[in-house]
């Protein structure tokens, strides 16, 4: 087991963001619940969702049907600040992705609603691990959490967390209530920002990695995108591109081979080797790589291996800029 602050969980957990229409392609509720409780049976038991992940809270109510009866065996983990209610304000967030931004509010009189909402839609009646999606550049980010403790103090949320923020916004909350959980892409093709991880590690704070595979890059079998896939949005997916970084790639996936695991577990298991205080969050369809992302947690990576890697690693340009 891992820690986040004062909050244990698995070394990997799942993220479901993946369960919802619009992301990967299409997916049907039966498909998806028959992953979600596979990865429960799997120990895969720290679930990370958010109100804006499919239409109406679509990926919290499927969670939420996902662990009736099991709740007690489950750290749930939500995000709010992106799934504004119609007819209220939002403001640009900039982002990596070619539609250029999302929309969000994160007003401090709003947080209490957005709880609510989803505590209804996960059919519970205490979140685990509650995160402020993106900071809102209208508001600042000790604000918004500081509605976030006044939860806290309300028993509605065990704890606090942050997603895609900087040091300083980090800091900045950090001084108003405890933060648990940093979440932040972070992957063998997305490196973490050295000063956020500085700061995690001086406050005490966990580190939750999503798109640890590079979303699905690094499994090293996307070759081309189906329609519907969200991945158009993101550049490094673009055919051409997409096509170098494979060739780029290849020195790894023979490392992998090598090893006799999986490229997929390969990164996990170097993601695992950076901080013992990271835990990915891998997401999946299919349940025998649900279960292969999970075993990753017993792979012990030899000094050289990690060496070799860093090696690697260091002349993998990644073609199409960043991915946010």
């Amino acid at each position: 087991m891992r820690t986040l602050g004062k909050l244990t969980v698995p070394p990997i957990g799942y993220g479901a963001m993946v369960l919802s229409p619009g992301i990967y392609g299409e997916i049907d509720d039966d498909w998806a619940l028959a992953a979600l409780r596979h990865a429960l049976d799997e120990g895969g038991t720290h679930i990370d969702t958010s109100d804006a992940y499919g239409p109406d809270g679509h990926n919290e109510r499927l969670v939420g049907r996902a662990i009736r009866g099991r709740r007690d065996e489950v750290v749930v983990a939500t995000k709010f600040g992106l799934a504004v209610p119609e007819g209220v304000e939002t403001r640009s967030i900039p982002v990596g992705y070619a539609f250029g931004e999302l929309r969000g509010n994160a007003d401090p009189a709003l947080v209490r609603g957005y709880a609510e909402r989803s505590l209804r839609n996960l059919g519970t009646d205490v979140i685990d691990l509650y995160y402020l999606h993106y900071p809102d550049p209208g508001v600042p980010v000790e604000d918004t959490m500081g509605a976030v403790a006044d939860l806290v103090r309300a028993g509605l949320v065990r704890h606090a967390g942050l997603s895609n923020v900087t040091a300083e916004q980090l800091r900045s909350a950090h001084a108003v209530l405890p933060i648990a959980a940093v979440q932040v892409e972070w992957s063998m093709w997305r490196p973490i920002d050295p000063e956020l991880l500085a700061a995690t590690r001086e406050l005490g704070v966990g580190v939750v990695a999503w798109s640890p595979l590079g979303s699905g890059f690094l499994t090293g079998s996307v070759s081309k995108l189906e329609e519907g896939d969200f991945r158009h949005h993101a550049p490094r997916f673009d055919a051409a591109n997409l096509a170098v970084n494979n060739d780029r790639y290849a020195p790894i996936r023979r490392l992998a081979t090598e090893l006799g695991i999986t490229p997929a577990q390969l990164a996990l298991a170097w993601l695992l080797h950076q901080d013992e205080h990271v835990v990915p969050i891998p997401g999946s369809r299919t349940p025998s790589h649900i279960t292969e992302n999970l075993q990753t947690a017993g792979i012990a990576l030899h000094p050289d291996t990690l060496r070799r890697l860093d090696e690697a690693l260091s002349s993998f340009k990644v073609e199409g800029g960043t991915l946010l």
